[in-house]
């Protein structure tokens, strides 16, 4: 049988959708509402048990009123069908008002923190926005406030979800809209029960450690930033390699991995109904037939791959 030791809890983590009112296309060029709605669609199709569909922020790039109508029309049926809890994190290209009338029902232009119970895991939503500004950051009142939820561990840990991550940025541009004053998070996170952070902000996929904790900060659905691009230019955006993340919650481990918004053409693969196969078989002899170098399993694969 194939023996995996599953996960407590799997997160969906989607960033920086940068939505326009009406579909209206970024820059005229990148198509936003197309790209989530694509990534939506490969979350339906695989066959995950999804616990939270997380989005860290960023999701109307001007804060239009439609713009949030338009993204939580098609979100909220999309996480009802994967039986998953939505956790919304505001942005710095969010707007507190609209933010929370046309997500939470509620009129409020306060700090945007919230809390979620998702099985015994404790998702915390950290609004890190400053108003009428793009780099971020966490008042002594959130400092304070957070201090106070982390007191009382909860039994599957606790997730931080936060635009602006706490990591470093490489780019000197991107460190001036990074979060100010970090350091006065690490107390607040070292030695509690948080077990990992979710950031987005960067537009392209990045990985650390803050306080003890991993990071991970998911790329965008909307355009990305081109770490490698050529040095002529301080930073270069393009519209590709699109991307979100799963997030799997061992009870010892926490795994990150990096889901392409694309799909492309497959040039190999193993069916799903191997699966039915292997449930006949012991993990020893699974074991001998997928890892065996020399067995008829193997042999086969590799005359398939010869042939392409």
């Amino acid at each position: 049988m194939l023996d995996s030791d599953t996960a407590s809890h799997v997160i969906a983590h989607i960033s920086d959708t940068h939505l326009l009112g009406g579909e209206r296309k970024l820059f005229s060029t990148v198509d936003v509402a197309s790209n989530l709605t694509r990534v939506l669609d490969r979350l339906r199709a695989g066959d995950q048990q999804i616990d939270a569909l997380v989005f860290t922020g960023d999701l109307a790039d001007i804060a239009e009123v439609d713009a949030y109508r338009w993204l939580r029309g098609q979100v909220e049926p999309a996480a009802a069908e994967l039986g998953a809890e939505l956790v919304w994190v505001m942005g710095n290209h969010d707007e507190r008002a609209a933010y929370s009338r046309e997500l939470f029902d509620e009129e409020s232009d306060g700090v945007q923190d919230r809390v979620y119970n998702v099985g015994g895991l404790r998702i915390i939503s950290l609004d890190t926005s400053v108003p009428g500004y793009h780099h971020g950051a966490l008042s002594e009142e959130q400092r304070v406030w957070l201090t106070n939820e982390l007191a009382t561990p909860a039994p599957h840990g606790t997730v931080l979800a936060m635009h602006h991550p706490p990591l470093v940025a490489h780019n000197p541009l991107v460190r001036l809209i990074e979060l100010e004053e970090m350091s006065l998070l690490e107390p607040i996170v070292r030695g509690s029960d948080v077990r990992a952070i979710l950031a987005g902000h960067l537009h392209y996929s990045s990985f650390g450690n803050f306080a003890g904790v991993p990071v991970s900060v998911a790329s965008a659905t909307c355009y990305t930033v081109d770490v490698g691009a050529d040095k002529s230019l301080l930073l270069s955006a393009v519209d590709g390699a699109q991307s979100i993340q799963l997030i799997h919650l061992y009870n010892d481990s926490v795994v990150t991995s990096v889901v392409p918004a694309e799909i492309y053409a497959q040039v190999s693969g193993y069916p799903a109904t191997l699966r039915a196969m292997a449930d006949t078989l012991s993990f020893a002899e699974l074991r001998e037939m997928i890892s065996n170098k020399t067995s008829d399993f193997n042999s086969a694969e590799r005359e398939q791959s010869a042939d392409l």
